[in-house]
């Protein structure tokens, strides 16, 4: 028999339209969220069902203000980014950061400026290693 392996949660990706909206945000009725997004707007209900969804997954919460839901998030933006990209990382790049790095110098067309940041980033990692 096998042991279950436990799934990370991940947002679909209309989730995360309305996850983005509420880390700009921080708290919003679902008016607000919708006053968020560009033409064509997504319907009130569907707002309402994802946000249902989405509570349900424990990636948001909401308190009573009056008659309406406030909504809010539960995890953070960044902690978040980090986790998707080490699932990224992990299923596309065997965990290696350096494969990571190496198919996008490969494949995009990289500034000089952009590789000396590069550079810069990864030599400030190394003197934080060492001490």
């Amino acid at each position: 028999m096998t042991k279950a392996r436990k799934e990370k949660k991940k947002l679909t990706s209309a989730e995360e339209e309305i996850m983005q909206v509420l880390w700009k945000i921080e708290k919003g009725i679902i008016k607000d969220i919708l006053k968020e997004f560009s033409n064509p707007k997504p319907a009130y209900n569907t707002v309402a069902t994802v946000l249902r969804v989405m509570e349900h997954k424990g990636f948001v919460a909401h308190e009573e203000v009056g008659v309406f839901y406030q909504f809010y998030p539960l995890i953070n933006k960044d902690a978040y980014a980090k986790s998707q990209a080490k699932s990224l990382i992990k299923a596309y790049f065997e965990s290696s950061l350096p494969k990571l790095t190496a198919a996008f110098a490969k494949e995009e067309n990289l500034s000089l400026a952009d590789i000396e940041q590069i550079n810069q980033i990864f030599a400030a990692a190394k003197e934080t290693k060492k001490e």
